[in-house]
This record gives C-alpha cells, structure tokens and sequence, in this order.
C-alpha cells in the first residue's frame, strides 16, 4: 500500500487589508502547491491536496477528518492573518500526525521579529539593535540613521519599500505610522546594516545540514536602499526586481562558509527548528555577521532560495521534497528527547543537545 500524503495550504482568499500587490506573495503558495504534488506523485506517494479555508474552526475540523500518513504542510497563514500559520502544525501535534516542517511553536516564535531578536541577543549572536515604536511613542527612539522600519509580525518582505530605510526623525516618523496604519501592532525599527546580505537554509532533526549559501546582490541606481523589498520578490516590473538578484552558491572564502554554517545552525537549533529553516544574515560595518531574520518553513517554490540552495547541493527538486519528507518521519524520536524551544518560565532545554548535533556542509 502507498503511503497517504495530505497535501496541506491556505486556500487564498481576497486581502482584508489595503496594502497593494501583496495578493501576489498571497497566490504564491499555489506555486509550491503545485511543484510539491507533482514531485510527491513522482515519489509514488498517494496524495491528496487539502486547501483550508477560514474561520480556525473549519479548518480544524477538517484536518480532524484526514485519512492520512503523512500532512506535508505549505500552509502559511490565512490572508491577512499570518499569526494563523503556527496553527496547523500545532493541531496536527495535539493529533499524533506527522507533519513536514518545524512546530507550531517556532512558527509563532519567527514571526515576533522582536521576540527573536530577544532570544538571539540572550544567547550571544549577533543581530542589529532595535526599538519597538508607534506614533506615540516615538520619542523614545534611541537608535542612530539609518535605520529600517518594518512590521513587527508578518513576511514575504510585507511592508518593505524604498521608504523603510529612514535617515532623519521626519522620514521615521512617516514610516512607523504607515507600518502601524497598515499592520496592527508597533513597527520593528532596527538599525541598517550597510554590508553584503546572504541568507542559508538548514535541514535536519538531530544531524543538521547546511546548503550553499546564497548572496543577494544589489545593482540599483544612486540612493535606492539595498533591501529586499516587496517589489523586489513580487513586482517583475520594477526597478527593484530587475536590480536584486540571487547569486548561489556566494562568493565567498570556504572559512566564511564554514562561519555561516557553525552560525546559523547554532540558531536553528536555538530556537527549535525542525525539517528545514531559511536564515537571513547581512554583514555590518566591522565585517561581522548579523542575524536579520529567521524563517521556518520558508518558501518552496521552484525558483526560490531554500531550492536554489538545495541544487547548488546537488539535490533536484523532487530529492528535496523526498528529504523534507524523511525529515518529518524520522523525527518522533527525536522530538521525545530534545523538545522544542520554550519560553524561560517553563522547563529549560537540556544543555547537552548541542553534542548530538553533527555539522555538514557542501
């Protein structure tokens, strides 16, 4: 008998919010939906493809009717509520279901980019300084220009524009009351790094594996912010798209890979992830690496970072999907010892678990 593999998304639905163009990274999922299902039809699973819908309780009621073996979850979050994403997974725990990815937990934790940066800080690794602000509170800030402004929970580079770099209180006061207005919650403000900007996937449970690094290199015209901004990854119009482009494997010396990777697997490990995880990093002024960003479950799109890495590490597609599934099944047991990343005032993770972690790169 093949194994049943229930092929989880967010159904897309029309954007609450009035931010424009971000119903293309919304559609994006449909992309993975459909290069997933093909690849694990290759792989001789019996697959079934879920698309969810809201409100919570219909989806889970749903996902409590599967006759499945397996979830392979692309699911990122209902449309304008990307605080939903850490759901899934963390139903599909309290079922006993195997589900491909990291756990609700570290999901809920990724997207409070303040939380992180926290947590990240506490245990030594480098990450930009900043401020939660909203209108009311903007004299309080304390950072120096530039800086960039970006929400404090939500991704696929929402809200970043040419406008998030600030270099005076005038255009900060600007932007943090845009943020606010078109997200709910305080604006993340952190300090802008002016070095190059890389970012890796990681792959494991208990053995971790480090893919190519990849560079994000800028050539935009005088005074435009080398960010990854919105229209960078969605608009295939615009200034940004034609003057950001991915270079993997990076250019960089074999010492600096091996930084990266001791680095960035240091912090999925810190917090908790599991399957696979892409981490956004950026040089600062001294050279040094800096933590920007963390992302589990990122994207998998033909086409997109975590999948560009993994063919630079001879993987092709559908070996990457066959890896993200091995991941899933093989990790019970070793969710049982090591559980996942918790906050302080509930049972800290054993200090040992950093000794069961083998380092490979390519």
């Amino acid at each position: 008998m093949r194994m049943r593999v229930a092929l989880v998304y967010n159904e897309p639905q029309r954007l609450h919010s009035e931010v424009v163009g971000e119903e293309k990274s919304a559609l994006a999922v449909l992309e993975a939906v459909e290069a997933v299902y093909r690849a694990l039809l290759e792989l001789d699973f019996d697959v079934a493809p879920v698309p969810l819908l809201p409100p919570l309780e219909q989806a889970e009621a749903e996902l409590r009717n599967l006759d499945t073996d397996l979830v392979f979850n692309l699911f990122e979050g209902f449309c304008d509520y990307p605080e939903t994403e850490p759901v899934i997974p963390e139903i599909l725990s309290e079922m006993g279901v195997p589900f491909t990815g990291c756990p609700g937990p570290v999901l809920r934790l990724a997207l409070d980019k303040a939380k992180t940066k926290l947590i990240l800080t506490a245990a030594g690794i480098k990450t930009p300084d900043f401020q939660l602000l909203n209108p009311k509170t903007l004299d309080m800030f304390r950072l120096g220009y530039p800086c960039i402004v970006k929400p404090r929970c939500d991704d696929a580079s929402n809200g970043l524009s040419v406008e998030s770099v600030v270099h005076d209180f005038l255009a900060l006061e600007r932007q943090v009351s845009r943020i606010c207005d078109s997200h709910s919650g305080n604006a993340l403000v952190s300090e802008f790094l002016p070095g190059r900007e890389f970012n890796a996937t990681v792959m494991g449970n208990s053995e971790l594996t480090a893919l190519p690094v990849s560079e994000i290199v800028y050539s935009l015209p005088p005074g435009m912010p080398e960010i990854l901004t919105f229209d960078a990854k969605w608009e295939d119009d615009s200034i940004y798209f034609e003057g950001t482009k991915p270079v993997c494997p990076a250019e960089i010396a074999d010492e600096e890979q091996h930084h990266i990777a001791e680095t960035i697997t240091k912090v999925y490990r810190l917090l908790g992830c599991r399957g696979y995880a892409r981490v956004d990093m950026r040089l600062d002024q001294e050279g040094e690496l800096n933590i920007i960003e963390v992302n589990p479950n990122p994207d998998i799109s033909p086409g997109t970072g975590a999948v560009r890495q993994a063919a630079a590490a001879g993987m092709a597609y559908t070996k990457f999907v066959e890896k993200i599934v091995q991941l899933a099944l093989d990790r019970k047991d070793y969710e049982d010892r090591y559980p996942t990343y918790v906050p302080r005032r509930q049972a800290p993770r054993s200090r040992n678990t950093a000794r069961h972690t083998r380092i490979q790169t390519f």
